[in-house]
């Protein structure tokens, strides 16, 4: 196989760089952001092609190469399948949740776009695990019949994604506790409210690009979370952008997901911050921490 370095490798190796210098703008945890930049030098040396690579030996295959580890060689997978790293259009404030939902068949733009604006998701992911809880149904216009439709035509798709992938796939909805996701939550307002987190500038409701959106990255108990403010059109509309939380997560081996944070508005909770989904959760935490912070 020639040595002469593949132009495929050599855009992959870019994007990883540019995720360290973003990850590290923002004020991520320095062994993450080394270890993607020691990414991007082996794969941009690399004399086999990646995708030659992913297609002989899936995932694992990608996890051999030295420096490539689980989570690093996930989002590579991803760019090689999609052409596109989620991960970092957030952290460039590009992602588009619309034009990812309009990719499952029977899926339009205006649906796409309640999907992401009623549920307050913006992966294939988090949308399969919204799906699985029952959310799905509760999207005006959905209904019971067309969220069963939907939910069976992503499962197929993640479904292909995933024998491509050819790796040990871990459940859907391994997530941290809530107390972990409550804890971000108030860490993340607290730091944003005190102007300790660095900003970024997104592309959506921003016209003037202005960099107003606090992003906070942290590695607590194994688990790599980012959080920011919900900067939906729904949040927007009711005037919560400073209320809604999104909290993203993963750990090496699993997919990222992601959950909104909220202040509960009525019932025994009122007042106090839930996990969107995760509310009975929730509640059982709090009664076991009578004295837990509002």
């Amino acid at each position: 196989m020639s040595s002469a370095p593949r132009a495929e490798n050599q855009d992959i190796a870019q994007r990883l760089r540019e995720g360290a210098d973003l990850f590290e703008a923002q004020g991520a945890n320095p062994f993450r952001i080394g270890a993607y930049r020691k990414a991007a030098d082996t794969i941009a040396a690399l004399p086999e092609d990646l995708r030659a690579i992913f297609e002989a030996h899936g995932l694992p295959g990608l996890d051999a190469i030295p420096n490539v580890g689980p989570g690093i060689a996930g989002a590579i997978a991803e760019m090689l399948t999609s052409g596109s790293w989620s991960q970092l259009d957030r952290l460039r404030g590009t992602i588009d949740a619309v034009r990812l939902f309009r990719t499952i068949p029977g899926v339009g733009t205006q649906l796409a776009e309640r999907l992401h604006e009623h549920l307050g998701v913006d992966t294939l992911e988090a949308l399969e695990v919204a799906g699985h809880e029952g959310r799905l149904a509760t999207v005006p216009g959905v209904g019971p019949r067309r969220a069963a439709a939907i939910r069976d035509s992503l499962t197929a798709m993640l479904d292909r994604s995933r024998r491509r992938r050819r790796g040990p796939v871990p459940p859907p909805g391994v997530e941290p506790g809530v107390s972990l996701l409550l804890e971000v939550d108030r860490r993340y307002r607290d730091e944003a409210a005190a102007g300790k987190l660095p900003t970024i500038a997104p592309r959506r409701f921003n016209p003037q690009g202005r960099a107003w959106l606090p992003v906070l990255h942290a590695s607590i108990d194994g688990w790599h979370v980012t959080a920011l403010y919900s900067n939906t059109a729904r949040a927007h509309e009711l005037d919560r952008v400073f209320d809604w939380v999104v909290i993203y997560f993963h750990r090496d081996a699993q997919p990222e997901l992601q959950r909104t944070v909220v202040t509960e508005m009525r019932g025994a909770l009122a007042g106090r911050r839930v996990v969107r989904g995760r509310e009975a959760e929730c509640r059982a935490w709090y009664f076991s921490q009578p004295e837990a912070a509002r």
